[in-house]
């Protein structure tokens, strides 16, 4: 109260109070735009803050995809962390300063060993050769419970060793697929250049020719084209890709899902039983078929089938050859017997593959020239049509 009739103002912001509302009103605007000046510098610095924060997570999940990059590169042999010659003469080094190799062994086995990449062949030291004869001999007289039972024809059994323990699978059952091929008098004129098992390092390089003709393009580049040299895995698409460049007929056979309850494969069984029997019916209880081995692959791992079982329950029994098997547990099947026992090593029923998925390569004959191109170029057009 002034003590006069004269109008007052108050700044409803600061209660500050003016006489004249003009003056009140340019107070007022003051008010505003410093708080709107303050408002701007707060969006500015939360701007700031919610980029930097975001630059950071950004850094954060990039070196974790580096980090799981370079993991995925170490599982898959990718790193260029070398191949087969250099994990070998780490490993044996590994076995002398453990005391279970003495440094003669150690020198004989290196130079062994690059006698045997220099030609190319493998040194046959994790070979077993046999096993389906005496397959063969145990189920004449095994009367308990099988009522029929199919086999390949001869196949020896290769384990993964010195040099590709870890990653070897894959070419340890081309060895063994192979080992069969070279006895079939079919195979003669697209193995001729292959008349000894040869070594990992020099699959890889067979594989690389293959790309080199033009077969899987898609698949030759996950490897940058090279495997040679590398601690690479290989699956069914690189072991179909080498048979048919060698004009060797063969088929991949996808099971990508479970047809079975507890998440099993009925139908792959009923498949490998339909490869077996077809052309070996008969009444026999024992057939030893012409047909090769079967190249089985799944998640992390692959082995290779060599018959099957017929149950008199009618349930079924692949007799698989692992490479992760050593010789030292597949030569006691050669022991008189020793069948039964030995059997567990080789003996997996439906509720053993439980995996998601599963291919199998087989092969079935030999392509003729135009045959081998006309694939070679339906793997180009595939390949195409997966490129974006």
């Amino acid at each position: 109260d002034t003590g006069s009739d004269e109008q007052l103002y108050e700044c409803p912001m600061c209660s500050l109070t003016c006489t004249n509302f003009q003056i009140l009103e340019e107070h007022v605007d003051l008010h505003l735009q410093e708080q709107s000046f303050l408002e701007g510098i707060d969006l500015q610095l939360a701007q700031q803050l919610q980029d930097e924060e975001y630059k950071q997570q950004r850094l954060e999940e990039d070196k974790r995809e580096r980090e799981e990059f370079r993991k995925l590169q170490r599982q898959y042999g990718l790193d260029n962390s070398g191949g087969y010659k250099q994990q070998f003469l780490k490993d044996v080094e590994k076995e002398v300063d453990k005391g279970r190799m003495q440094p003669f062994e150690y020198h004989k086995r290196k130079a062994d060993m690059m006698e045997c990449l220099a030609f190319g062949v493998d040194d046959g030291r994790t070979k077993t050769s046999g096993v389906i004869e005496a397959l063969c001999k145990y189920y004449q007289n095994e009367n308990k419970d099988v009522r029929r039972v199919w086999l390949s024809t001869g196949v020896d059994h290769f384990h993964s060793s010195f040099g590709d323990r870890g990653w070897g699978c894959g070419y340890r059952n081309f060895q063994m697929l192979l080992s069969c091929l070279l006895q079939n008098s079919t195979y003669n004129d697209c193995l001729r250049d292959t008349t000894l098992i040869p070594s990992i390092p020099k699959i890889q390089s067979m594989i690389e020719d293959a790309w080199r003709e033009g077969f899987d393009p898609h698949g030759a580049s996950h490897f940058n084209n090279k495997l040679h040299g590398s601690k690479a895995w290989i699956g069914a698409c690189e072991i179909y890709s080498l048979l048919t460049s060698l004009r060797i007929k063969c088929q991949i056979v996808d099971f990508h899902k479970p047809t079975g309850p507890m998440g099993t494969h009925p139908r792959l069984f009923e498949w490998v039983l339909r490869y077996y029997s077809t052309d070996n019916e008969g009444g026999a209880k024992v057939v030893c078929t012409s047909k090769p081995p079967i190249y089985l692959q799944y998640q992390g791992h692959s082995c290779t089938v060599v018959g099957i079982e017929e149950k008199k329950n009618k349930t079924l029994c692949l007799l698989l050859f692992d490479p992760g098997c050593a010789s030292q547990e597949m030569q006691k099947l050669l022991k008189p017997n020793s069948g039964g026992t030995g059997l567990k090593l080789l003996r997996r029923f439906l509720g053993s593959l439980k995996e998601k998925q599963y291919q199998i390569v087989a092969v079935d004959g030999v392509l003729s020239l135009e045959e081998k191109a006309a694939r070679r170029h339906a793997s180009q057009v595939l390949t195409a049509e997966k490129v974006p």
